[in-house]
């Protein structure tokens, strides 16, 4: 249902073009969000993704940029800034899950998931706090983790460490920055049914076109995360409704952490 509770922010999205990114930003158009800039590595996906949500009244608008590059962040921020003139939100969902044990991480690797899932989030949240302090302004940022950040399996060491590492980090600037109103929080979904998870049981598992069907048939509810159910958790935490909701992590998933079998 359409509301107008994010009609006052103006957000950055990156992985915007497809999977949780856009799916947030669906939800924010439809919650009267009217400037949302997605940033993504896929130039005509960004392009598709931004003419859909222009089809719904946004401005938005599609910048290319890899966020594992420091200064293609910064220079994406600038961007978005200068086409809106002012921002007070921050989606952290884009992220790679590249394999890899304790043993057969390589030195790249690790810096390349590193790179990706904590390093450009930093410098994109450094950029939107040091604006919104200047302009004197509140403003809500929501990192995606997993739940994965929690342990992981054996073959997700690096990418289970850099969810942790940014689960810290977002609890860090909540602290810091709570007294300026400045909200930092997070959520942390379970196995989910996106483009890029279809790609990733393809490539590291040699899992079939039925993979979903097999996988959901093993879950407790019979589903796996679907994008657009996390969407309206997201968009609650941006929101003003969120009220004083700073540094929660919140687990989004079918199983519970630290349960057992019975």
């Amino acid at each position: 249902m359409a509301t107008g509770r994010n009609s006052s922010t103006r957000v950055i999205i990156t992985g915007g073009a497809q999977g949780i990114g856009f799916a947030v930003a669906n939800r924010l158009a439809d919650e009267g969000c009217h400037a949302i800039a997605l940033i993504g590595r896929d130039k005509e996906k960004g392009k598709a993704a931004a003419a859909a949500l222009k089809a719904k009244g946004v401005d938005a608008i599609f910048i290319r940029a890899d966020v594992a590059d420091t200064g293609a962040c910064g220079s994406a921020f600038s961007e978005a800034l200068g086409h809106f003139g002012s921002l007070n939100a921050l989606v952290n969902a884009a992220a790679t899950s590249a394999r890899g044990s304790l043993t057969d991480t390589t030195p790249e690797l690790f810096d390349r998931i590193f790179h990706t899932n904590v390093r450009g989030p930093f410098f994109l949240m450094q950029a939107l706090v040091r604006h919104l302090l200047e302009a004197e302004k509140a403003g809500s940022i929501v990192n995606v983790l997993s739940m994965s950040a929690h342990c992981g399996q054996s073959f997700l060491a690096p990418y289970s460490s850099s969810k942790g590492a940014l689960a810290t980090l977002t609890k860090n600037a909540a602290n810091a920055y709570r007294t300026n109103r400045i909200r930092v929080n997070a959520v942390l979904p379970g196995w989910m049914d996106t483009p890029g998870e279809a790609v990733v049981q393809a490539q590291y598992h040699g899992a079939g076109p039925d993979w979903l069907e097999k996988a959901e048939a093993a879950q407790p509810m019979g589903q796996l995360v679907k994008p657009d159910q996390l969407a309206g958790l997201v968009a609650y935490m941006l929101s003003p409704e969120s009220g004083v909701m700073t540094g929660s992590l919140v687990d989004y998933d079918q199983n519970v952490a630290g349960a057992f079998p019975e």
